[in-house]
Parts: C-alpha cells; sequence; structure tokens
C-alpha cells in the first residue's frame, strides 16, 4: 500500500501537459520529456526510460525514483557547469538538448571534481565544413580559434599560411540554424566586416563537434569580457555571448520613398538590429536598421503610414519610425504581423545599455543610411 501510494503521488507531479515531463529514466532516476526520453534511450548506460502513464512500474523502481529526482540529479550531475556553457531549453534544435545531455550523464563533464574540459584549452584547431558565398556549395575548411589572439580565424586550405578571414571574437554572433541550413548540426555564425553583418554557414557530421565549437567560442568570449570588464559579475557578463535571434520570417519591404513596390525579403531580428537579406543564406545583409529606445524617437506600429500604397501580396502592415525615417512592412498573416509587432516594441521599450547608446550613434546612424 505504501509503494502504491508513493506511485500515485509521484506521478500526480506532473499533470497532463504539452511541457510537462511524462517519461522517467529508471537509470537516473529523472523525470523527462517526450523529446529527451528519445536521446536518454541512446544513452548506453542509461537507456532504461518509461512512460509515467503507459508503462509498468516494478515497486523498485518507483522507489528508486522517489529516492532520487531531478533535483538530486540537478546537484550531482551539474555540479560545475561552466558560465559560458549553453544550456537548451525546450525552443532549442535537438544537437543541443542531445549533446547537453549526453555531456552530462554520459561523459560526466560537470561532475564534483571533473577535469578541465574541452572548451577551457584556449585554442581549436579543425576542420568544419563551410558554405560557399556565391555558389551555396559547402567546402572543408580549417578553423582556428585563439583564446589569446581573441581571434577566430579560417583557411581556404589546411596548410595556408594567410587565413581568408580573422573575426574578432567579441563581433561573434553564433546559433544553431538546422532548417535554415538543411542539416541538422548546421550552425551560423555572424560578425561585423566594415559595418556591416557578414554571415557564414557552416556543418560538421558530428554533433559533438559542432556543439564543441560552439562552446568554445563561448568560453573564448567570456575569457575576453572578463579582461575587458574585470569588475563585471559573470551574471552581467553570459548576456553578452552568443545568443539566438528573437525572430527571422518572410515581410514584404518598400524603399524609402514608400512609393516603390514591396518585394518579399528574409528578416532577421538581432537584438537591436533588424537586418533583411534576398535569400536567408545571404552571406551580406542588404539593409540593416538600429532599433534603439522609445525616448529617443523610436517607435513601432500596426498598420501603414497614412498616404502609403500597399500595392504588395500581403496586406498586413507594420510601420517602424526611427529619427531619420519611416520603415514600412507587411506580414503574409495577422498571427505574423502581431508576433513581429509584439518583438519590435519588446526591444524599443527595453532601456539601453552604455555601449548601446554608444551603438546608436556610431552605428545606428549609419545602418538607417543604407537603401532598405
Amino acid at each position: 500500500h505504501n509503494i502504491l501510494r508513493r506511485k500515485v503521488v509521484i506521478f500526480r507531479q506532473f499533470p497532463p501537459s504539452p511541457s510537462d515531463p511524462e517519461w522517467g529514466s529508471c537509470s537516473l532516476g529523472v523525470f523527462i520529456c517526450l523529446t529527451c526520453s528519445g536521446i536518454h534511450r541512446n544513452l548506453p548506460d542509461h537507456a532504461k526510460v518509461k512512460s509515467l502513464r503507459l508503462s509498468r512500474w516494478e515497486d523498485s523502481e518507483v522507489q528508486f525514483m522517489a529516492e532520487n529526482g531531478n533535483e538530486a540529479a540537478k546537484s550531482k550531475y551539474e555540479a560545475q557547469v561552466p558560465v559560458y556553457y549553453y544550456k537548451p531549453t525546450h525552443k532549442d534544435c535537438q544537437v543541443l538538448k542531445e549533446q547537453w545531455i549526453r555531456a552530462k550523464y554520459e561523459r560526466l563533464e560537470f561532475i564534483q571534481g571533473k577535469k578541465p574540459l574541452v572548451y577551457e584549452e584556449g585554442t581549436r584547431d579543425g576542420m568544419l565544413m563551410k558554405r560557399g558565398r556565391d555558389n551555396g556549395q559547402f567546402f572543408s575548411r580549417r578553423f582556428v580559434l585563439s583564446e589569446r589572439e581573441g581571434t577566430l580565424k579560417y583557411f581556404t586550405k589546411f596548410d595556408a599560411k594567410e587565413p581568408k578571414a580573422v573575426i574578432k571574437v567579441d563581433t561573434i554572433n553564433a546559433s544553431f540554424q538546422p532548417e535554415k541550413i538543411a542539416h541538422p548540426n548546421g550552425l551560423q555564425i555572424t560578425y561585423l566586416k566594415d559595418f556591416s553583418t557578414r554571415n557564414i554557414f557552416l556543418h560538421h557530421e558530428s554533433s559533438k563537434e559542432i556543439v564543441d565549437w560552439f562552446n568554445s567560442i563561448r568560453a573564448v568570449q567570456l575569457h575576453y569580457l572578463k579582461v575587458a570588464f574585470p569588475g563585471a559579475s559573470d551574471i552581467e557578463l553570459k548576456p553578452k555571448l552568443t545568443r539566438n535571434f528573437l525572430k527571422e520570417g518572410y515581410m514584404e519591404k518598400t524603399g524609402p520613398r514608400q512609393t516603390e513596390g514591396f518585394k518579399k525579403r528574409w528578416f532577421t531580428l538581432d537584438h537591436r538590429k533588424l537586418m533583411y537579406f534576398k535569400d536567408p543564406l545571404d552571406a551580406f545583409a542588404k539593409g540593416e536598421v538600429f532599433l534603439g529606445h522609445q525616448d529617443l524617437g523610436y517607435s513601432a506600429s500596426l498598420g501603414l503610414t497614412p498616404g502609403a500604397h500597399c500595392n504588395g501580396a500581403w496586406q498586413h502592415g507594420i510601420t517602424i519610425k526611427t529619427p531619420e525615417r519611416s520603415f514600412l512592412f507587411t506580414c503574409e498573416t495577422e498571427t505574423e504581423q502581431l508576433d513581429w509587432f509584439k518583438h519590435f516594441n519588446e526591444v524599443i521599450n527595453t532601456p539601453m545599455s552604455p555601449q548601446e547608446y554608444s551603438s546608436e550613434w556610431k552605428n545606428g546612424h549609419l545602418l538607417h543610411q543604407i537603401t532598405i
């Protein structure tokens, strides 16, 4: 009776909800979601997974779950997770979730007293598949990450003496884009080149290898930031590491005179920078707009400005006003319109940091002048 009662108590902690864990790892004593249950089944020593509602549970298994649980597992397997290591959420792609789970439970990377991690070696040198800027084909390229130099370099040939590009780590953003790149391990790196945002698209057949690169970049970035801002705490520096884009997708746009035809373009909202591309895999943005704070004259509104002629296929308009001019966009559906509008307003209503005030003056006015 006590065991039966414990079953009811344990399993009722998780009411039926898409975001709640309805599976359990009998090997680890943790409750997991459906997506993670598939990954756990592939762990060599921890593959025993059961549904909380559909599977038959032995009394000993229920006892094990009761004696362990997620908090106990976290204190053991996440005892020393570095600040720079990216902990995925339910919104992240499969490769990040898989490698996070394997790092914790299979490789035991974060347990107390573990040796220094591979991401902290200060340098990384290896081959990644890089998409060609013009022909769209992927070629093997050598990449070298250096903490001492604060750079990421890539070479067109393994034995090349001079790099094709030298990228400063403080300008790098990296985000996984499996759908856009059409590869489960696809990674997009963006950086500043001559005041414009440059995109490079990478992948590697090994999911561990590509995630190791990603976290190594974040480790080097954190080292750079600690040197640049010696008085800042880890909590203050963590948001300055790589980040996911706030939103991406198609909208239509018109030109600065607002009489040109609306054209379909791919848009990326990267914090305060709104970029548009003719194709999602373009190397350079065709235009960029800096979104400052509302107190500086920035605003977003539904609909188009009075007198604007919408001659495109899409009718759900958004107007963004900057100190220099207004930008007009249209969305295919009202749902997309409201989602873009929500993100624009969240950015514009967020107070700016001192560094962003500097960017608003240095970059913002330059970006506004780029034809969009």
